[in-house]
């Protein structure tokens, strides 16, 4: 198992992941989010590859000393191999190299069966709420 930044090759592999574990609302939108952090940070969009196969992806952000992941996947035959676990041991790795004090998720409030493997992981649930809004381009 090689834990990895990505490249563009890898694109379709990890859109496909992205479909077949529900995380990609379209694709045009998950390739828009792709290429702006992309642009922001390639060293926060990593990827787990097994076999010479992608198998798991996970992208990152950073805001000043808090960071945040999102769009952690691994395809569904590989999931509970622990693939998961590593690709978030070394977004965490990437973080603290680079001054994060602080990580936060989200998860959507559906996803409930996700949630004892973040917390394995030592995140904690906050009694946040979030909002969001959409701005027209």
């Amino acid at each position: 198992m090689v834990i990895r930044s990505f490249r563009l090759g890898d694109y379709a592999a990890i859109t496909r992941i992205w479909q077949e574990t529900g995380l990609e609302q379209t694709e045009s939108e998950s390739l828009d989010a792709l290429a702006k952090q992309l642009s922001w940070d390639s060293e926060l969009v990593m990827v787990a590859e097994e076999d010479g196969e992608v198998v798991g992806v996970v992208v990152g952000t950073i805001d000043g000393t808090r960071a945040y992941f999102y769009r952690l996947a691994v395809h569904p035959a590989k999931q509970g191999s622990g693939i998961g676990r590593l690709l978030v041991e070394a977004i965490e790795n990437r973080f603290r190299q680079r001054g994060v004090s602080q990580v936060s998720i989200m998860v959507n409030q559906e996803n409930t069966k996700v949630l004892p493997f973040y917390n394995s992981l030592g995140y904690k649930l906050q009694k946040y709420v979030t909002l969001s809004k959409k701005l027209s381009s």
